[in-house]
Parts: structure tokens; C-alpha cells; sequence
């Protein structure tokens, strides 16, 4: 009788490690289900960004990026970043005040999601990019840089308009104060 007390105690010792470390990994599941879910979320800013470049949005023409325009929250030079990439306008309130207005911020209450973003020309000065060129702004590759494929196709292209590099950065919050930060970019013909 006192054996099978002892092996009891033991079972039950046992059956109470299995049960945390369930927990603990539906937990981490969770969370990172919520990672995904944010992750998600985030590409409607992607959409909300379009907009503004293209039909009557507010940086449609070329003269339009050329400035700081606090109300699309877009930077006409290359944000500050920390050491990981990140804006610091995204990092504290006070930094994104400087860049744009948390009237663009888009909120889900339903979900309890809200997106922040800034746009960023990748220029080191404001001014027209064609003025400024490679050494000033950061353009895509062009159509006769080597990236592998055929010779023949490559002298079949027509080449691309001249175009500039945006940096579109995002964060998103959303239940129990998870936070997950994205970054996009995109090029945009200067005509």
C-alpha cells in the first residue's frame, strides 16, 4: 500500500508537469497566432498608400514627393532608423509627430488593430531625384544590370522609366499590446 502511495504521488507529480507544458505551448501558439493575424492586418496600409501615389492622391505628382507632406505622414528623405531598421518615427509619439498625424492611422475596433505608418522617399536630400541622381537617391536596378537570364531577353526590354525607391514601414498593435513592425518598398516612375 505504501508503494503504490509513492508511485501515485509520482504519477500525479508527472501529470501536473504534462499539464504546464500544454499551457505554456498553447500560449506561444497563441501568440503567435496573434504575430500572424497582425502581419494581416498590416497589408491595408499597403492599399492606403497605393491610393495616395496613384489617381488624385495627395503624391501623384513628382513635385508632391519632392517635399515633407505631414498630412500623407511622408518623409521626402530617409527617415532616421535604429539599429534594427526601424524608423523612430514608429518608436515614439512624440518622433512621429514631427513626420505625420495619427489621423492616418488606421484602426480596427472590432479587431482591436491599429496600423501606423510612415512613408519615406529613400533620398538623402529633398529635391527632385533626377537632380540628385544614384549618389543622392536610392533607385532600382535597371533593366542593363546582370541579374541572370538570357542576353537575348534582356535586348528585347524596353527600359524602364527612371524610377525612385520608397520605403513604406508599419506598426501594427493589437490585443494584449502585441506589436509587430513591417516594411515594404516600392518604386514609383518620376514623370
Amino acid at each position: 500500500m505504501l508503494f503504490a502511495l509513492i508511485v501515485l504521488v509520482i504519477l500525479l507529480a508527472g501529470g501536473v508537469a504534462v499539464v504546464r507544458s500544454m499551457n505554456t505551448s498553447l500560449a506561444s501558439a497563441g501568440n503567435l497566432a496573434f504575430k500572424r493575424d497582425l502581419i494581416n492586418q498590416g497589408e491595408q496600409a499597403i492599399d492606403a498608400v497605393l491610393v495616395k501615389f496613384s489617381g488624385s492622391g495627395a503624391l501623384v505628382t513628382p513635385a508632391a514627393r519632392n517635399s515633407n507632406l505631414k498630412s500623407a505622414n511622408y518623409s521626402a528623405t530617409a527617415l532616421a532608423t535604429n539599429d534594427r531598421g526601424v524608423p523612430t518615427a514608429l518608436l515614439s509619439n512624440t518622433a512621429f509627430n514631427a513626420v505625420g498625424t495619427d489621423a492616418n492611422d488606421i484602426k480596427d475596433d472590432a479587431a482591436k488593430v491599429t496600423i501606423r505608418y510612415v512613408i519615406d522617399r529613400l533620398c538623402n536630400t529633398a529635391a527632385s531625384p533626377g537632380t540628385l541622381g544614384a549618389s543622392g537617391c536610392v533607385f532600382p536596378p535597371s533593366v542593363n544590370d546582370v541579374r541572370g537570364g538570357s542576353s537575348q531577353e534582356m535586348s528585347t526590354r524596353l527600359p524602364p522609366p527612371p524610377s525612385t525607391t520608397y520605403r513604406l514601414s508599419m506598426r501594427v498593435t493589437g490585443p494584449r499590446d502585441t506589436q509587430v513592425f513591417l516594411q515594404a518598398s516600392f518604386a514609383r516612375p518620376e514623370q
